[in-house]
C-alpha cells in the first residue's frame, strides 16, 4: 500500500528557502507521476511541481519557475521540493501526491488522477 509521509514545512521570511520531502515505504520505483500541490486559504488547490517518472520531465506552475526544483532520490524512496526565494504568495498547505498508472501524467497536472496523497505540510512565508 502506498503511504506518503511528508516533512520539511515551516515558517520563513520572504526570500528564504525550505525543502519539502515526501517519502514512501518502497513504491518510489512504481511511481509514474509524483509531485506537489498546494492550497492557500480561500483558494483552490493547484499543481506546483510534477515529475513524470518515465521521461524524467518536470512541470512547474509559472509562478514558481526558476525558484522551485523537484527531484527524486530512489535510494531514499523520496521526492523533494526545493523552494528558494520564497514569496508571501507561496504561503499555503503543500501536499505530496503520486500515482502509479502509466500514461496518466498530465501537464498541467490533473488532481483527480492522483490517488495517493500525503498529509500536508504548512509553509508560512512572512513579508
Amino acid at each position: 500500500q502506498v503511504q506518503l509521509v511528508e516533512s520539511g514545512g515551516g515558517s520563513v521570511q520572504a526570500g528564504g528557502s525550505l525543502r519539502l520531502s515526501c517519502a514512501d515505504s518502497g513504491y518510489v520505483d512504481s511511481w509514474k507521476c509524483v509531485g506537489w500541490f498546494r492550497q492557500a486559504p480561500g483558494k483552490e488547490r493547484e499543481g506546483v511541481a510534477i515529475l513524470a517518472a518515465i521521461s524524467g520531465m518536470p512541470y512547474y506552475v509559472d509562478s514558481v519557475k526558476g525558484r522551485f526544483t523537484i527531484s527524486k532520490d530512489k535510494t531514499k524512496n523520496a521526492v523533494y521540493l526545493q523552494m528558494n526565494s520564497l514569496k508571501p504568495e507561496d504561503d499555503a498547505m503543500y501536499y505530496c501526491a503520486a500515482q502509479i498508472v502509466r500514461g496518466s501524467c498530465f501537464f498541467p497536472p490533473r488532481e483527480s488522477t492522483f490517488p495517493y496523497w500525503g498529509q500536508g505540510q504548512r509553509v508560512t512565508v512572512s513579508s
